[in-house]
C-alpha cells in the first residue's frame, strides 16, 4: 500500500536540513531502487524565498507499522529538522 508523508519543518532548522540531507536523500534512493518510491521532494514557500516549510514523499510499504518506523528512522527526524510528521495511506488513482 501507498503511504504518504507530509512533514513541517521545524523553525530555524535550515542548517539542520542541510547537513542531514545527504543521508535523507541516500535513504529515499534506496527506496527508489527498491521500486516503492513514487515521489519525494521538499515543500516550497510560496514566496519563492528559497527556504522550504517540509517535504512530501509517497513511497510503498507493506503496513501503516512499516511505514512509521522507516520515517522514525529519517535523518532528518534524528537531526529535528521536522516539527511535525503526519503519515497516512494514499491511493493513487492519476496519471494511471
Amino acid at each position: 500500500m501507498l503511504y504518504m508523508f507530509l512533514a513541517t519543518d521545524a523553525e530555524g532548522s535550515g542548517q539542520a536540513r542541510k547537513e542531514a540531507r545527504p543521508a535523507h536523500l541516500a535513504r529515499l534512493k534506496e527506496l527508489q531502487q527498491q521500486n516503492r518510491l513514487v515521489l519525494a521532494g521538499p515543500t516550497p514557500f510560496p514566496d519563492e524565498s528559497g527556504e522550504v516549510s517540509g517535504s512530501l514523499i509517497v513511497a510503498e510499504f507493506d503496513n501503516l507499522d512499516e511505514a512509521e518506523a522507516w520515517a522514525s528512522k529519517d535523518p532528518y527526524v534524528d537531526a529535528g529538522v521536522y516539527a511535525e510528521l503526519l503519515i497516512r495511506p494514499f491511493h493513487k488513482v492519476l496519471p494511471e
